[in-house]
């Protein structure tokens, strides 16, 4: 037999292609073999040289592979062999393996060759029946998984317990978008989902919604919901259970025992809402009342210092320090006995007839007393005349609580500006400031009670006011809404109904 002689050119190929080679004659005799390949099927170097093809292929095959064989050689075109099949390849110990396999005939001296490139997948085909078992046990989970675009909310994959529970196919899903099944969440509802897994905040989300079918009918749901990735592209990952038949069992309890319970139930809310209370404001006292009381005992103390009538402007000084700090803690404790009051139902309003010029006349008189260096507020123009049907107590804490809020988010030498205006039955009142501004992502939980954007964290506050106020302009069929821009200021609204009267025995008692 033969030797083949080009062996400087294999020996070449040894040290710089990793892939198997072996040159194999028209007799299916291997001629030449690299070191990649006497390593792939655990031969020594030259041990395979004038070996029969057939002793690396398992007995199952070795007559399909002669005839296979046979037939490449007479057409002698180059090609990836056994395209779509699963080839296997045997090592010297017996071990099967599966493989890939490129032939390249080639003629020298008359004899033809075949160069064959092998390429063991063992690891690429673990992975690909570890990615078909997941996909497996997603398809087949009796629980509806979605993924979807974290941006337009498109679903890109559903998996077969929740096209069965909803009715729609897969095709039908892949052109829908998640609000196409949940017809209370809104785009902006999932935006502010999204948000704490978007920003790391949190690492899941879960909470309870209801799914519509394709037939309209409606099934109460827990979502879980996780932020993921597909490539470059951010997704969102539900994990959906139907809960329709705890939903129903917890309603049968709720229903049995509801008269027997109901005063208890009573007891521990209120319970309840009083720890969290106490919990809450002995979290703030910590942090709020600590530098006002410093800040006043720090003033005391000088006061015995300066005893001399030249020394006045020095005692009124720290004078007027102890009042700003005793009305900020004042502040501080009138916010917290008005969540009390709106969370137990206790407050009473009155709607009466009163200017509104009068109005913001006392809250621009005791905002002025908290204007920093420079600042000044600027008095809406033409609201003589203007009278309003309101709860005149509740007109004042909402507006004051939006001036000083201004007043203490904007610079010195800054203008806080008042604006009064009608649209249809409503008047707005706006408070604009040239402040710092809310984040964006902060946006939609401004108004949430005890939030606090990221950007003021170092300034005093509680992140009650808002909350509050909100509450009320609720209670009211009122409103407030609110503008902002990182670094260029804010805008609150005040939102007032116009003959608000009619609706009078509503909102007292």
């Amino acid at each position: 037999m033969e030797k083949f002689e080009e062996s400087n050119v294999l020996g070449m190929f040894s040290e710089v292609i990793s892939e198997g080679i072996l040159i194999v004659n028209a007799q299916q005799q291997i001629t030449a073999s690299n070191k990649a390949a006497n390593k792939m099927f655990n031969y020594n170097e030259g041990e395979l040289l004038g070996q029969p093809l057939d002793i690396l292929i398992p007995k199952r095959i070795k007559h399909k592979h002669g005839q296979l064989a046979h037939r490449f050689m007479g057409e002698g075109k180059a090609r990836q062999m056994g395209k779509g099949l699963d080839l296997v390849g045997i090592r010297k110990d017996g071990e099967e393996f599966p493989l890939e396999i490129s032939l390249n005939p080639f003629k020298m001296k008359e004899q033809q060759y075949v160069l064959a490139l092998i390429m063991d997948i063992t690891e690429k085909k673990k992975a690909e029946q570890t990615i078909d078992y997941w996909f497996q046990i997603f398809d087949e989970s009796l629980n509806e998984i979605y993924v979807f675009d974290a941006e337009s909310f498109i679903f890109i994959n559903v998996n077969q317990g929740a096209q069965r529970n909803l009715g729609y196919s897969i095709q039908e899903l892949t052109n829908m978008s998640v609000m196409d099944i949940k017809p209370e969440v809104s785009a902006e509802v999932m935006q502010r989902l999204l948000s704490p897994l978007i920003a790391k905040r949190r690492e899941k989300v879960i909470f309870e919604s209801v799914h519509r079918r394709k037939d309209g009918t409606h099934y109460p749901v827990e979502v879980h919901l996780q932020l993921s990735y597909i490539e470059k592209r951010r997704v969102g990952v539900a994990i959906v259970l139907d809960i329709t038949e705890r939903k129903n069992y917890t309603q049968q309890l709720e229903n049995t025992v509801e008269e027997r319970t109901e005063q208890l139930r009573e007891a521990l809310k209120a319970e309840k809402k009083l720890n969290e209370l106490k919990t809450k404001f002995l979290s703030l006292v910590s942090h709020e009342f600590k530098t006002p009381l410093s800040s006043i005992l720090t003033s005391t103390s000088l006061l015995t210092k300066y005893t001399t009538t030249e020394q006045q402007d020095k005692r009124d000084k720290h004078i007027a320090t102890i009042k700003s700090k005793v009305r900020y803690l004042d502040n501080i404790l009138t916010d917290f006995l008005s969540i009390e009051r709106l969370d137990s139902g206790k407050v009473n309003y009155a709607l009466t007839s009163f200017p509104l010029s009068k109005l913001i006349n006392e809250v621009v008189y005791d905002a002025n007393t908290l204007l920093k260096e420079g600042q000044r507020i600027q008095y809406p123009q033409n609201i003589d005349g203007i009278v309003i049907e309101f709860d005149e107590k509740i007109m004042g804490l909402a507006l004051s609580n939006l001036v000083h809020n201004a007043i203490k988010y904007s610079p010195e030498d800054s203008d806080i500006e008042l604006k009064v205006h009608q649209e249809r039955e409503q008047l707005k009142i706006d408070v604009v400031d040239q402040g710092l501004g809310v984040p964006e992502e902060d946006q939609p939980f401004i108004f949430d009670r005890y939030f606090r954007a990221t950007n003021v964290l170092t300034v005093q506050g509680t992140g009650i006011g808002l909350n509050t106020v909100r509450q009320h302009m609720h209670n009211l069929n009122a409103n407030v809404t609110f503008k902002s821009e990182l670094g260029r200021g804010s805008t609150f609204t005040l939102h007032i109904p116009i003959n608000n009267k009619e609706n009078e025995k509503d909102l007292t008692g």
